[in-house]
């Protein structure tokens, strides 16, 4: 009698168990992002309140559902890069930002407020190429170079900021009666793993509750991106809106799948869109758990032609969304405006 047959080996077989890590479905900030956004709840600028300084312009947000302000930073920094640091106006106590990255203090300068009313503020360096326009209401800035808008943040109203809590035992009971009807509501819903998450054995208690932050990003006639390692994923990187987001998350994973979007051995929250005559950057710098979501879409514009029966001509002008999302710290970003690549990585290395 022959041998046994040999048995076949995969090497599907050998993949790892995707089970075993987090997808969108179950990471709860995420989830609770996504929820809240769906509400359209906007926050506006208060551009009032603004002061200058040699280093930076400041100014509060405040949501209109919450009331709660947070504090908003413009830099510009020597090299063409722009910096937006939002945190708590006051938070119960200091927010996590990331150390040791930024390999030293950058330069600054200072940015020259050249015009505005009462409902925007356009910022601009001493040069006058680049300039930054700060809609109040709903707030949203763009950033322009030579008269075009390059960069635009919070076009979709996509900006999140969960603030630190009180601990519900040192609560009065006055406090918790008036917080009833959002825990109820809560419960009624899937776990948003608001004080506590859960994952396997391990139970993450949040203290002060939950802190994620999270804010979109529309990149105007770009849609050629790359970057944000490490995932085992085509270079250029996808659309997300038929699958995962791109997790920034190190894991050491044997086995790992191939144009897989899950996240590998390393995370760096960087990065580049190209076209033809510029490249621009964007470093999100934040050490937690991160989620990005892309999707590029066509902005069709018509011009009026002289031709007969064509009315019109159309032209397609490429835009990308990307909506940054991350479980703890402060938003803090820094925009590279290129305009070439190899300016784009002048500017990285100088900071970091």
């Amino acid at each position: 009698m022959e041998a046994a047959e040999k048995e076949e080996i995969s090497v599907e077989d050998e993949a790892v168990d995707k089970n075993i890590f987090k997808d969108c479905s179950k990471i709860s900030f995420y989830r609770r992002q996504k929820q809240y956004l769906s509400k359209k709840s906007t926050y506006q600028a208060l551009l009032d309140s603004i002061t200058t300084s040699e280093v930076s312009t400041k100014f509060k947000i405040i949501n209109e559902a919450t009331k709660v302000p947070l504090l908003a930073e413009v830099y510009g920094l020597e090299g063409n890069i722009f910096r937006l640091k939002i945190n708590e106006e006051a938070p119960l106590k200091p927010r996590y930002e990331v150390p040791d990255v930024v390999t030293s203090k950058p330069g600054t300068v200072r940015l020259i407020s050249c015009s505005g009313d009462a409902g925007n503020l356009v910022l601009a360096d001493g040069k006058g190429d680049l300039k930054c326009h700060i809609t109040a209401n709903p707030f949203k800035v763009d950033l322009v170079s030579e008269e075009e808008v390059v960069i635009s943040i919070n076009s979709l109203g996509q900006l999140y900021f969960e603030h630190l809590q009180i601990p519900h035992k040192q609560r009065t009971v006055k406090e918790n009666k008036e917080d009833a009807s959002i825990d109820t509501s809560q419960e009624n819903q899937e776990d948003l793993g608001l004080w506590e998450e859960k994952c396997g054995n391990f139970v993450d208690v949040k203290a002060n509750g939950p802190t994620s932050i999270g804010l979109d990003f529309s990149l105007h006639g770009f849609e050629h991106l790359y970057g944000i390692p490490q995932h085992a994923e085509s270079h250029q990187l996808k659309n997300t809106g038929d699958g995962d987001a791109y997790r920034l998350y190190n894991l050491d994973v044997y086995g790992y799948k191939i144009h897989d979007k899950m996240g590998i051995y390393g995370s760096i929250p960087y990065l580049l869109a190209h076209k033809l005559g510029r490249t621009i950057g964007i470093f999100w710098l934040n050490a937690s758990e991160t989620l990005v979501e892309i999707n590029t879409e066509p902005a069709v514009e018509y011009t009026q032609t002289q031709m007969g029966p064509v009315a019109a001509k159309q032209k397609v002008r490429s835009q990308t969304h990307v909506h940054w999302m991350s479980e703890s710290g402060i938003i803090d970003v820094f925009l590279l405006t290129g305009p070439t690549p190899s300016d784009i990585f002048k500017q990285y290395s100088h900071l970091t």
